[in-house]
């Protein structure tokens, strides 16, 4: 049976939509506050973000059983799904969608197809938990998807922006980076939030007792996740709040794809799980796992390689735009999956 949401989570919808809002304003009454941020960046990791994440995951990863990140690779089937959906379907997917949507804006398309190969390793925690789906399963896919980031991200980023465009005689763009930034990205994002719940759960879990960790501490901290995911899109969203002010029907523009992605992501991740006897926990998180996106790394990349005020890092901005708000909407719709196909 689905949890009873309480008053915060009922209304998450509103929280973001005004966290949203308050960051354009922000960014649009204080134009400089962008550059402030984009300067407390190392390469692919930007600091004030990454904080906002590493607090934001720790909760939902406190309540991971670590010791069973080994079942996902007890069904191949399911793994292969996984790896299918994210890094074989979803670039494809979300190449095809920005080239359809956006040939006549090549920077702009360039900016999609990078949030596309950018797959997620950090905020799917959430939504995942807020679906109430497999913790620790969905913990092991995104450990997957980390491996992944860091062995394939740099080849994707020079097949999907410099030799795909080129082969259909479009304007070709050089994003070079190294194997060892992007391992560094996923270490902040992924592994510091990672280490510090596997501390948390066996050491002070082993003081302290696993009754006190999940009757006490754990639901003590959880409102952390909360606060930092709205602090974390309102520091986003003041990142473009000018651009998003001044060209609206840009924001329409590429918001198009990015609406038709997730849509096509998470029923595609849904159904195909289920018709391979995946339960509701194990579908939900191939599903949003597979529909979610590194917008974090993303953003970064973007402004790393083309600057703070290219129209490839403003089409990055735009992905969190479109995938909170989507992804919350995309949560309900699990629920309602729970219930219709699944009858618990």
């Amino acid at each position: 049976m689905a949890k009873s949401l309480s008053v915060i989570d009922r209304y998450l919808s509103v929280w973001i939509l005004l966290a949203m809002a308050l960051g354009v304003g922000l960014g649009y009454a204080m134009p400089d506050f962008p550059i402030l941020i984009n300067q407390m960046s190392t390469g692919t990791t930007n600091w004030p973000l990454a904080i906002g994440l590493i607090v934001m995951m720790y909760p939902p990863l406190t309540k991971v059983k670590f010791e069973r990140l080994a079942d996902v690779f007890k069904s191949l089937r399911f793994l292969s799904l996984s790896i299918l959906l994210n890094w074989v379907i979803g670039p494809l997917l979300m190449f095809a969608l920005a080239v359809l949507c956006l040939h006549d804006y090549p920077q702009y398309m360039v900016g999609v197809i990078i949030i596309g190969i950018a797959r997620c390793i950090a905020m799917v925690i959430v939504w995942i938990d807020l679906a109430d789906g497999d913790r620790s399963y969905a913990a092991g896919l995104v450990a997957i998807n980390s491996l992944f980031q860091i062995l394939m991200f740099s080849v994707y980023a020079w097949l999907f922006t410099s030799v795909l465009p080129g082969l259909l005689g479009w304007q070709q763009f050089n994003v070079q980076l190294s194997v060892l930034e992007i391992a560094q990205s996923v270490a902040v994002y992924l592994g510091i939030p990672f280490l510090a719940a596997f501390l948390t759960r066996y050491g002070l879990g082993k003081i302290k007792g696993e009754a006190w960790l999940e009757q006490v501490f754990i639901p003590k901290i959880s409102p952390l996740t909360l606060i930092a995911l709205l602090m974390t899109i309102i520091l986003m969203f003041s990142l473009k709040g000018q651009l998003i002010v001044q060209i609206p029907m840009d924001v329409l523009r590429i918001a198009l794809p990015l609406c038709l992605y997730f849509g096509i992501m998470f029923f595609l991740g849904f159904y195909l799980s289920k018709r391979l006897g995946a339960n509701y926990a194990q579908s939900s998180s191939i599903a949003f796992t597979a529909t979610g996106n590194n917008f974090e790394l993303a953003i970064a990349v973007c402004i790393a390689v083309f600057g703070l005020n290219s129209p490839e890092a403003f089409a990055g901005v735009i992905g969190p735009l479109v995938e909170v708000p989507a992804l919350v909407l995309l949560v309900r719709l699990s629920h309602y999956f729970r219930v219709k196909w699944y009858k618990v």
